[in-house]
């Protein structure tokens, strides 16, 4: 499974507007392109930042939707009064989903760089060590891992189930992130909250 992720830095004004252009006309397009599993977005209001994520059922669907895409995104973009948009593609490494988000979840992002040679590794410990923990812990809904082998670029996506309970979680997840890098050559690079505004990607669980 995988996964394209478009980062736009849109106008906090216009975020609305953006919003319904993605709900309204990119979900509909690309739900017809083959190989598609889905959309999910997250935004920060206050810092217009919003990240768009097209799942893919193989690496081959989502290059040949590539160059479909290309006018839609400029179109979202134009919508959102975007200063900037930036385009990463992922290998789907780890998704697992105990409850499914709604309207009022909340979501951690957390970017990451490793030796490209110690990704399995990692995935390996992150599967027996992590995952089965996040069950546990109160308002969890699910934990998604992209992976980009050739660079050993990361992004961790958790969510929850609304803003109190991300906030609940933040001293717990924080120690389990620190014990873990204590272990493995990771290093975070980036970490930010967002609301998961839309939340339609099927993928199913990959652990």
């Amino acid at each position: 499974m995988y996964a394209r992720t478009t980062t736009i830095t849109a106008d906090p004004s216009r975020l609305d507007d953006g919003i319904a252009d993605v709900r309204d006309n990119v979900m509909p397009a690309v739900g017809d392109m083959e190989g598609y599993t889905g959309l999910s977005m997250l935004c920060d209001r206050e810092s217009g930042r919003c990240l768009v994520t097209t799942g893919w059922e193989t690496e081959e669907a989502m290059s040949a939707s590539r160059d479909r895409v290309t006018a839609m995104r400029q179109q979202a973009a134009d919508r959102f009064g975007s200063r900037d948009t930036q385009v990463q593609e992922w290998e789907i490494a780890v998704l697992h989903r105990l409850h499914s988000a709604t309207d009022e979840s909340c979501a951690r992002v957390m970017w990451s760089r490793t030796d490209p040679p110690a990704i399995d590794g990692i995935l390996d410990a992150f599967r027996a060590g992590v995952v089965p923990r996040m069950d546990d812990i109160a308002g969890f809904c699910s934990l998604s891992l992209f992976i980009d082998r050739q660079s050993g670029y990361g992004s961790l996506t958790s969510v929850w189930a609304d803003r109190a309970a991300m906030d609940a979680s933040f001293d717990t997840i924080s120690r389990m992130r620190d014990e873990f890098m204590a272990q493995f050559p990771v290093r975070v690079t980036e970490e930010a909250e967002f609301e998961v505004v839309l939340h339609s990607l099927r993928v199913p669980e990959l652990v």
